[in-house]
């Protein structure tokens, strides 16, 4: 299996294009522009390395850059018919675009907070009061698993192992699965459990970790509302919601060479397509990168 740069297949399939199939060169035009626009998504990789994930991705992206349904079919068809040549020409064994089809309805890509962002963000809660300590602990819990939101105000005491690091929780279809909670986490859940916690449960035995200013088990609503707080403390321009730290626990450890499969048991993803969304996330980035730093881009 040959390892070209992707400019150069590029460059001999346009010349295919205009010699063999004898393509007006309006039209080699276009499906270079195409071409050359899905090769910038993905300057660092092999084309024989390009999956249909990452293909899928790239539709996904000029959705968000907003090219209309025709531009994004358009594109596919270039890109199905480069892989074909490439296949036809001994170059490649499989064509990862052939089953893709464009699709009818588009899921958007939620906005990702940086490290620095969910720096900021964690820095918000008051450390001097117990519900800023319960409110650190929380935010830090959820960046340090990805854990869902609802996973979150159900973890019972019992299910938090400090000594392990690790988190048992119950998932989507009753699955249960153990996370890690890394060392952080660790240290303000146990400022947390030492420091809060008994001041909030005023004396009442109750079962869930997080507790109310009422002693009482923490509300997804009253999480939504001190996470919105602490957005606009932060200054953030991000569009926030309540799986904000989960896409960010992800991203970032996509971005950091974490392979797909384990970043999908940690999320409780029955179904790898899902985690799919966040090798979507980072080739969009990947093209602004290019965009805003290669000195050719322009």
């Amino acid at each position: 299996m040959h390892n070209f740069p992707m400019d150069t297949l590029i460059r001999e399939f346009s010349e295919y294009l205009r010699i063999e199939k004898r393509h007006s060169p309006h039209t080699v035009s276009g499906y270079c522009r195409d071409l050359k626009r899905f090769a910038r998504a993905f300057p660092a990789i092999a084309v024989s390395s390009v999956t249909t994930a990452q293909i899928r991705g790239f539709l996904l992206l000029l959705r968000e850059e907003g090219l209309s349904p025709t531009s994004i079919a358009r594109s596919l068809s270039s890109i199905k018919s480069l892989f074909r040549y490439l296949c036809e020409d001994k170059l490649l064994k499989e064509n990862p675009a052939e089953i893709l089809e464009t699709p009818r309805r588009w899921r958007k890509l939620p906005d990702i907070l940086s490290l620095a962002e969910v720096d900021r963000l964690l820095r918000c809660p008051d450390l001097d009061t117990p519900i800023g300590l319960r409110n650190q602990a929380m935010l830090e819990v959820l960046y340090a698993t990805g854990m869902r939101v609802s996973e979150l105000i159900s973890v019972k005491g019992h299910n938090l192992d400090l000594v392990t690091g690790s988190l048992r929780t119950m998932g989507k279809g009753a699955k249960e699965r153990i996370v890690p909670i890394g060392m952080v986490a660790r240290r303000v859940l146990e400022d947390y459990l030492l420091n809060s916690r008994p001041v909030l449960a005023k004396g009442q035995k109750v079962e869930e970790l997080f507790l109310t200013q009422r002693g009482k088990a923490m509300t997804r609503q009253g999480f939504w509302k001190l996470l919105k707080g602490y957005v606009r403390q932060s200054n953030l321009k991000a569009t926030v919601s309540p799986h904000t730290l989960r896409h960010a626990f992800a991203t970032h450890l996509l971005e950091r060479g974490a392979d797909l499969r384990s970043v999908q048991q940690m999320l409780g993803h029955a179904d790898i397509s899902t985690t799919q969304i966040y090798t979507h996330i980072l080739a969009k980035r990947m093209l602004e990168v290019h965009d805003r730093f290669h000195p050719r881009a322009g």
